[in-house]
């Protein structure tokens, strides 16, 4: 019965300390690294609007076996807008128009995926291991998709 007050005392201290672990509303700026590793994300701030774009990419270029571009710069070929299909994928927006709303929680934007040329409603949550909850969705956000972004580790250069 004690092991059991002991823990139930250490939970509740822990718990009191989640808000110590907050980073506050500037906590998600900096360079990201995408779930799969292919792209940096450099998040900023505009007033009180967050918002981020691609700044590195694995692999920039098009293959050599690519028929419409060998060896060219990555463009936004699936755009639905035709306008914006030569756009370079660096420098692409990428999340746009979140609103911190505390916890560490940034809400009310968008994340726009270019494997599709699909934009969808995001939420991003500062998690306490340091890495970044991404949740894009339709609709409501059970039906969604989330990824971990992680920082980039300390000393890699960042080639752009």
């Amino acid at each position: 019965m004690r092991a059991i007050r002991i823990c139930f005392v250490l939970l509740l201290f822990v718990a009191g300390l989640a808000p110590a672990f907050a980073d506050g509303p500037d906590g998600v700026l900096g360079t990201w690294v995408t779930a799969d590793g292919k792209a940096r994300v450099e998040i900023t701030r505009q007033g009180d609007i967050y918002n981020g774009s691609i700044v590195w990419l694995k692999e920039p270029l098009y293959p050599a076996d690519d028929k419409t571009s060998p060896g060219q710069p990555k463009v936004d070929r699936k755009n639905p807008d035709k306008s914006l299909q030569t756009r370079p994928i660096i420098g692409l927006p990428l999340v746009q128009g979140f609103k911190y709303a505390g916890d560490n929680v940034w809400s009310g934007g968008s994340i726009y995926d270019p494997d599709n040329g699909k934009l969808y409603s995001c939420k991003m949550t500062l998690m306490m291991d340091g890495s970044l909850r991404v949740r894009g969705y339709v609709g409501i956000s059970l039906f969604g998709r989330t990824e971990i972004w992680t920082r980039p580790a300390p000393g890699t250069a960042q080639q752009q």
